[in-house]
């Protein structure tokens, strides 16, 4: 134990010298939860629409106005040949919406009218809340004028739990903690341990009497030291500047914490026991770390629309269960009833990583 404290404090020692290192434990992670919390937003706003109203009657200025009052679109102006088509065509609008000449009196004699709607479906997603948002005001206008039919009997009173006020920083912000404390314990972790074979170092340490396991306790002890800290000042400031607060069980979230950064910490000793230089560290970390954890995680895109055989790498990518746990206490609130299968692999995925640097660095050492 002595041995693990001694490597520890040189760890820190060394750590505390170094200003950039310093820079990328604190400085860098604070700057990428403003990034990520701010400008990721799943939720399309300000969409460009254009109308052409060929009725131009209190009936269809109605209607105008029920699709600007969604506080989606906005309303964009064109006056070319064909404003609505030469207008997607060149990006000036997402949406065009054409209201026929007939649209009032066909409405005021009981019979159906159509309304046509063009959309950019460059992008899909986008594409999707465009069409949605315009069937609801259309079948609320219905509704508003009592134009739906009298045999529909069937109303969806609908409820949203957990996030009622539809908050993406809710969404976001837990998800960005999984990401931020996963690439930043690791690169830092990572750097560390190469640094001592560009030095030349880590000579001394295979012909010393410390064991594989001793060095990896000593470093990994000393940076995981460090990456509660990095967490206490990101979860700080990420509640005080986006007002995300624990809603659960707290214990469940310091646990998950404890043991996905010792996961971040020990992967980056890996990746630094198998790197022989610094630039195939970091570039270990930003490819296998940064890319899975942001696009294989569950951070922005759900995970049951992932592929296989691609869909089995997210059960070995620590990031995937540290968000469930995240999320779960800052918005559901479960507690241990729906997050103790993520302890569980957290803490398994620990041990492997454990056990696959330690393995690597006892064939690098010397023998007695």
């Amino acid at each position: 134990m002595k041995r693990i404290i001694a490597q520890c404090v040189k760890e820190i020692a060394q750590f505390r010298r170094d200003r950039l290192t310093l820079a990328l434990a604190f400085l860098l992670p604070f700057i990428t939860l403003v990034i990520f919390g701010f400008a990721i937003r799943l939720e399309s706003k300000d969409i460009p629409l254009i109308v052409q109203d060929f009725n131009r009657t209190n009936l269809s200025s109605s209607y105008i106005e029920r699709l600007y009052a969604t506080n989606q679109f906005v309303p964009k102006q064109w006056s070319g040949g064909n404003p609505t088509r030469d207008a997607i065509d060149k990006g000036i609008a997402k949406a065009a919406v054409i209201i026929p000449p007939e649209f009032s009196r066909d409405i005021q004699a009981g019979r159906s009218t159509n309304v046509q709607v063009l959309i950019d479906a460059t992008d899909v997603n986008n594409a999707r809340i465009i069409r949605n948002s315009i069937q609801r005001v259309t079948n609320f206008f219905m509704q508003e004028h009592e134009l739906l039919p009298a045999t529909n009997s069937i109303t969806a009173r609908m409820r949203l739990w957990f996030n009622p006020g539809r908050l993406e920083s809710l969404y976001i912000v837990p998800g960005t903690y999984g990401v931020v404390l996963w690439i930043f314990p690791s690169l830092l972790s990572a750097i560390a341990m190469v640094r001592e074979k560009e030095k030349g170092t880590i000579l001394q340490v295979y012909t010393s009497s410390i064991s594989a396991t001793e060095l990896l306790l000593g470093k990994g002890l000393a940076y995981l030291l460090i990456a509660i800290a990095e967490t206490l000042v990101v979860m700080g400031l990420g509640s005080i500047i986006f007002q995300v607060g624990i809603v659960g069980n707290p214990i469940t979230l310091l646990i998950g914490t404890l043991l996905f950064l010792t996961d971040s910490v020990l992967f980056g000793l890996l990746l630094g026991v198998r790197s022989s230089n610094q630039n195939a560290a970091v570039q270990g970390v930003s490819l296998v770390g940064f890319i899975t954890s942001l696009l294989l995680s569950g951070f922005i895109y759900p995970l049951n629309n992932i592929p296989f055989p691609l869909s089995l790498a997210p059960n070995v990518i620590p990031a995937r269960y540290y968000i469930d746990i995240t999320r779960d206490a800052f918005v559901r609130g479960t507690g241990f009833a729906g997050v103790w299968f993520d302890l569980v692999m957290l803490a398994v995925l620990g041990l492997l990583f454990f056990n696959v640097s330690r393995r690597v660095l006892s064939r690098m050492q010397l023998p007695n």
